[in-house]
Parts: C-alpha cells; structure tokens; sequence
C-alpha cells in the first residue's frame, strides 16, 4: 500500500542582479512545472504517491537547482502530518484542501 507524502521546499534565492532574477524564474517555474503549489512566499509543497514518487521528485529537485547564491531546504513529510499542521494566521489555500481528496491527483 502505498503512503501519501508530501515535499516541501523552501528557497530563499537572491534577485540583485538580472543573472539571479532568471536563475529565481526558471526554478520557481521549474517546481510549479513539476506539480509543485505554493504555500506562501519561497515556501512550495508537492504531493506524491508513496517514497519512490518522493525519491524521483527528489532527483528531479536536485537537477533543476540554480547556479547563484542562496538556500534551498526540502523536507519529506506524510500527508498526515502535513494535515496536522497548525496555521496561526491566513487561511489554508484551495490547493492545500485538495489534498484531502487524493483520488484527484492519481
């Protein structure tokens, strides 16, 4: 049986120079291109289908990281952890609702 799990990456890019703005654009629109939402400003989440879907968007994540300066985190948690988690102010968003209903994305 396979788990539902989640990756969430968090990036924290500079965007001094027009060099760094197209290294920031083409990764944003890497990860919305590979089935990533945002959950807010630098943070974005993808649901996968069990620990080989994560080990594959892991690879893909890994290949497609920018040239410039700058941090990105990810990190694999169970959907029922991210269901967990708590929101101290905002809403959650219509993408992050779906998550609930799984037979969308599969």
């Amino acid at each position: 049986m396979s788990r539902f799990m989640r990756i969430i990456v968090f990036f924290d890019l500079p965007v001094m120079t027009s060099q760094e703005r197209r290294q920031y654009a083409r990764f944003r629109k890497f990860l919305l291109n590979d089935g990533y939402t945002m959950i807010q400003y630098s943070v974005y989440s993808r649901i996968c289908n069990g620990n080989d879907a994560v080990q594959k968007h892991m690879k893909r994540l890994k290949e497609n990281i920018p040239s410039v300066n700058g941090a990105i985190r990810c990190m694999k948690i169970t959907e029922r952890q991210f269901e967990n988690m708590e929101i101290l102010l905002g809403e959650r968003t219509p993408e992050e609702e779906l998550g609930a209903n799984k037979t969308d994305f599969f």
